[in-house]
């Protein structure tokens, strides 16, 4: 019941059940801190692991320390860290056998803490490995900047005969990105079919690749092949890119799929992109699309209105606010080049949200 309770999200209710409990077993421990585990109470699970063992003097089996060493790797680096060499420490004193569970489990978090030292140590120690543990050190050495080793080990697990997964390309092809291997990356992101798997959206950091690689032209073909629309994650790092390369022009032909595809509330950075491509495009025009912005949204936020070359508070006192808000008047000088001779027709508004400034251009009734 306390398992039934928990798949079912109420964790509550579980534990109402497991403390009326007369008589508790390892089996009802390990349930209980399931439960709280597989529904992201990592703190709570950790808790009833504490009290099984250092209350009850119950001995865990690997099946309780591997929901442990899962749920640790959500609950941030220092903390997982230490409850996992703690765990580690356990096993080595008990004699347990590095099976595939246990030690896929360690070298994953291991990798994902960035000690790929010791998560290669443990990857060599175990006498069976699956693609899961392959993937887990290739994605952790990715991760923490480890481009060549990560696409070494690949190459490892190719040649050991393992088929790779979803997440396996996802670790290669964010190597690949790292070090700017285009025609590697290439040939990784066709592999994905030749083994019989569906591009995700996560492979398509293939855009990045090719954007970084100033080849603006193949990331735009890249997007269009996709199953799905493309999202944020596809759009930020391809205006990026137009914007390093100076492609003005690549970005105003797809500058109003952008706009379709980005939320102002969610999505402020790729604002800040369209709003830096246009003063950096040499004809002064802003993108098609970009002054068309839904900005009526219920939400908090400090708007800025430029007139008469004085910059307007439609939030509250410009010398209160704080360093991000009183940046943005600093803008407005930037704009001035266009407007010296008031051929600009714009009014603009700047708007904030937490953690994320950005502007929004709203046009006149006349041309830009």
């Amino acid at each position: 019941m306390i398992t039934c309770f928990s798949r079912s999200g109420d964790v509550e209710r579980a534990r109402k059940m497991f403390d009326e409990m007369p008589v508790r077993d390892l089996a009802s421990w390990s349930a209980m801190i399931a439960g709280n585990m597989n529904n992201g109470h990592y703190e709570e699970g950790v808790a009833v692991f504490r009290e099984m063992v250092i209350v009850e003097q119950l001995k865990p089996d690997q099946v309780t320390v591997g929901l442990i060493l899962a749920g640790c790797l959500e609950m941030g680096t220092s903390i997982e860290l230490l409850l996992g060499k703690s765990v580690h420490g356990f096993a080595v004193k008990n004699n347990w056998e590095l099976n595939v569970e246990l030690g896929t489990c360690l070298v994953d978090m291991y990798a994902k803490c960035g000690f790929l030292n010791f998560a290669s140590l443990v990857f060599d120690m175990m006498k069976d490995r699956n693609v899961v543990t392959w993937t887990a050190l290739i994605c952790g050495a990715a991760m923490h900047g480890f481009g060549n080793e990560a696409l070494e080990i690949f190459k490892k697990m190719r040649q050991g005969g393992v088929l790779p997964i979803e997440l396996t390309f996802t670790g290669v092809l964010s190597a690949c990105v790292q070090v700017g291997l285009v025609d590697e990356g290439r040939g990784y992101f066709k592999m994905i079919k030749e083994c019989g798997l569906r591009p995700t959206i996560q492979h398509y950091g293939m855009v990045d690749l090719f954007g970084k690689a100033g080849l603006l032209g193949e990331a735009y073909e890249v997007i269009n092949t996709m199953s799905r629309e493309p999202n944020v994650v596809i759009w930020g790092p391809f205006l990026s890119s137009c914007k390093l390369h100076k492609q003005f022009e690549m970005s105003e032909r797809v500058i109003e799929k952008v706009m379709n595809a980005v939320r102002p509330e969610n999505d402020g950075g790729v604002y800040t992109l369209i709003s830096d491509l246009y003063v950096l495009g040499d004809n002064g025009r802003m993108p098609r699309g970009a002054g068309h912005l839904d900005i009526n949204l219920v939400v908090e936020k400090w708007s800025f209105v430029k007139k008469d070359d004085q910059v307007l508070t439609g939030g509250g006192d410009l010398q209160s606010a704080s360093p991000a808000i009183r940046s943005l008047s600093v803008t407005f000088q930037i704009f001035r080049k266009y407007d010296d001779d008031n051929k600009l027709p714009l009014s603009y508004a700047f708007h904030h949200w937490p953690l994320t400034s950005y502007i929004i251009f709203i046009s006149s009734d006349h041309d830009v």
